[in-house]
């Protein structure tokens, strides 16, 4: 499935992003617990060359928990700092308050060495539209200070925001970046949610993520839906028995599959389908 997606606006975010890199101490990224490498954006990397860095594995709790931890080892491996997240919750925030301070303990004491005190960190937090950046700052913050929404694109400008007296972030927009060299992190970003639905085929994509649920995690699509599969049958049929199972008809008793698969989609988005990870560590 090919996907490009790549507003105008995007392209504003970036330069405005590299313009503001000299002003953090730190660049914390989300990434999607679910797509942890398919959900970062290759230019992160270079935009934070010379900085220390954080990475949060966001919505850890609609992901395989197995998967959760590999992953969190493999990016500690690669030198990052790295913490399972569930931005809706305030569970971990102390946590990261410790990892912030921890990543930026060498500035910290240069800093002191220089006689300067009590300067807060200064973070940029960065990552593909969708991944929950603004909902994490709130849950951070313990009040409502970025705006968020469930739809990409909604983080239009940066703004800095003071935490505490350790800490101030900078929230900037949701960047993807122009081409996805390989075409299945295209499909897992539309999967998740990072691509706006508009420009999609929804069943076919639809259609995807029931193949990749039959190989790696059998028996969950049966569950959910109360339905029986068989190993030949092909994954556009089984829109058609969602759509059944559901009640999903068009006039003249059709099986409304286009809406079978936006019901799929929604229960796998919001983790009604079960903790499912798309991809995992080499």
């Amino acid at each position: 499935m090919e996907i490009q997606w790549y507003p105008g606006h995007m392209t504003k975010a970036r330069r405005m992003m590299q313009e503001n890199k000299k002003l953090v101490d730190l660049i914390i990224e989300l990434v999607d617990a679910r797509a942890p490498l398919s959900s970062r954006n290759p230019d992160i990397d270079e935009l934070g060359k010379g900085k220390a860095r954080v990475i949060l594995l966001n919505k850890a709790d609609l992901a395989d928990a197995r998967r959760n931890e590999e992953w969190a080892a493999w990016f500690r491996k690669k030198g990052f700092f790295a913490v399972k997240l569930d931005s809706r919750s305030r569970s971990n925030m102390k946590e990261i308050q410790t990892v912030i301070q921890e990543a930026c303990k060498e500035k910290t004491e240069r800093d002191r060495k220089r006689g300067i005190l009590n300067r807060p960190v200064r973070a940029m937090v960065a990552g593909i539209p969708n991944v929950g950046k603004s909902t994490f700052i709130n849950s951070f913050a313990g009040r409502a200070c970025a705006k968020t929404g469930n739809k990409p694109g909604v983080t239009k400008g940066a703004q800095w925001i003071r935490l505490n007296r350790q800490v101030e972030l900078l929230d900037t927009p949701g960047i993807l970046w122009p081409k996805f060299d390989d075409p299945q992190v295209g499909t897992r970003l539309a999967m998740l949610g990072s691509v706006g639905d508009h420009v999609l085929n929804m069943e076919e994509l639809a259609a995807e993520l029931t193949a990749f649920l039959r190989t790696y995690y059998p028996g969950l699509l049966e569950k959910r839906y109360g339905i029986s599969v068989s190993e030949d049958m092909r994954n556009e049929q089984l829109l058609s028995l969602i759509a059944r199972a559901r009640g999903y008809r068009l006039k003249g008793a059709e099986d409304d599959c286009a809406r079978a698969a936006l019901a799929l989609l929604d229960d796998f988005r919001s983790g009604s389908l079960g903790k499912i990870t798309l991809e995992f560590p080499d």
